[in-house]
């Protein structure tokens, strides 16, 4: 292995990276971000990946969530809120259900660069660069737009230091306080079916904590029912931004990401000889890998052998990601490799990417059920293969948007042109999410059922 630092990633290939016209531009945007504090700190990620090597030991479930890309025009205070609101109340239902803590990880505050099937696009007979995410280009198809920025970087750094302050307030501040269990519904959902179950679910527990209140159980003694981990994530794409957001910790030596606390190499980027598994081998971060069905078992080995020499805890989650119909196909291989080998990892489910499909309406969209079907066979495929199901991964959002048809909400591909604001994939609307939250909780309950009976 040769040796590494935050740059050797640049003398490898590397795939789905942009093509700056000013390159003196770009490096004196590097130098600014180089200059700037850390997002997120090292201590941090150190703590998620403790709570990640609870997920793999079966002790703790992962629950990550957020945009599918972020956007400058979409940025408030309020889409923050709603995002950070519907996943504590899907990690309640879950951690009600499973009896043990969900690890809480948004796809937020940093998520800007997207992967793209094709380095350009075309419409009314006109090519032009695709549209890589607000970090890199602009969404509007005009031939000024398409160009790659470098002070599109500045500004996502700005939006993240913005958005990461909201997160830090609310998970802190008593927002996140459980006994604040009612007031996180959104108004939207107050009378969906997910959002009355949850009303009955959110009853239940005030009747827990009021009788642990009768106890002497309170906040004091207690910290954890004032506030939450929260942390963050997005794919380690644009690598210049990361080689200019790695700091070296002064407490251990050891070099760390600080543009989230887990960031991921994608399905489009995982060759193990190029340049994002090369940036991320030298972190200290959990690193998630996207499995997409053509990954071989022996390349997932590698990658992990890579990324995680010394098979430590809570370093790598591995986020399935193969499509419905496809999981019993491809998935048991690659469980059946990894358990033999023993390394330890967090199985994860990514049921959003594999399922993307054109609607007659002409709407990029995603089903409910396609989701829902492939998030109940990764369950029965990796507990098959004696492993743990760790956790899931999904692009949703606290809006009401109507992106993704059906739910017991029933939306239909006539309704995806009403509310679709997404820049990039469909996303679950909260309804949706929370919806999910439960059919999850209905696959952890036996199980926890089937562990209480045996301690």
């Amino acid at each position: 292995m040769t040796a590494w630092s935050p740059s050797s990633w640049r003398d490898r290939p590397g795939k789905q990276l942009p093509n700056y016209p000013d390159a003196g531009a770009l490096e004196a945007v590097e130098a600014e971000l180089a200059g700037r504090p850390p997002l997120v700190f090292a201590g941090e990620a150190r703590r998620l990946k403790r709570q990640l090597a609870n997920v793999a030991a079966g002790q703790a479930f992962l629950l990550q969530g957020g945009d599918c890309a972020e956007s400058f025009k979409e940025f408030s205070a309020a889409n923050v809120r709603d995002t950070f609101r519907v996943l504590l109340q899907m990690a309640v239902v879950m951690t009600f259900a499973a009896a043990k803590p969900v690890v809480k990880v948004g796809r937020i505050a940093g998520q800007f660069a997207k992967p793209r099937s094709s380095d350009t696009e075309t419409q009314d007979g006109v090519e032009l660069p695709s549209y890589r995410g607000d970090s890199i280009n602009d969404m509007a198809f005009t031939p000024e737009g398409r160009v790659p920025d470098p002070q599109r970087l500045i500004r996502a750094y700005d939006q993240s230091a913005a958005t990461l302050n909201l997160l830090r307030a609310l998970a802190s501040g008593g927002y996140a306080d459980l006994h604040n269990v009612h007031q996180w519904t959104l108004e939207f959902l107050s009378d969906s079916p997910a959002g009355e179950r949850y009303q009955e679910y959110a009853d239940r527990i005030s009747e827990a904590l009021a009788f642990m209140r009768a106890c002497g159980v309170t906040p004091d003694g207690a910290p954890s029912l004032e506030g939450v981990d929260f942390f963050t994530s997005h794919e380690a794409l644009h690598l210049p931004f990361e080689e200019a957001l790695t700091r070296m910790d002064s407490s251990s030596g050891r070099w760390y990401a600080t543009s989230a606390h887990l960031v991921w190499i994608g399905d489009r980027t995982r060759q193990p000889d190029h340049a994002h598994v090369e940036y991320c081998r030298g972190i200290e971060n959990p690193i998630g890998i996207k499995c997409g069905p053509t990954l071989p078992e022996d390349e997932l080995l590698q990658l992990i052998d890579t990324l995680n020499p010394q098979n430590e805890a809570g370093r790598i989650v591995l986020y399935a990601r193969m499509g419905a119909g496809k999981v019993e196909a491809h998935l048991p291989k690659l469980v059946r490799a990894v358990v033999k080998s023993g390394h330890q990892v967090v199985w994860a489910c990514d049921p959003m990417h594999g399922n993307t499909i054109k609607a007659s309406t002409g709407y990029k969209t995603r089903a409910f059920d396609s989701i829902l079907s492939e998030l109940r066979s990764f369950m029965d495929v990796v507990r098959a293969e004696g492993a743990e199901p760790g956790g899931v991964h999904f692009e949703m959002t606290g809006q009401n948007v109507t992106e993704c048809v059906g739910g017991s909400g029933g939306l239909a591909e006539a309704d995806l042109s009403s509310r679709y604001h997404t820049h990039c994939d469909p996303r679950m609307n909260a309804d949706q999410a929370l919806e999910m939250a439960f059919q999850i909780a209905d696959a952890l309950k036996p199980v926890a059922a089937e562990r209480r009976a045996a301690e």
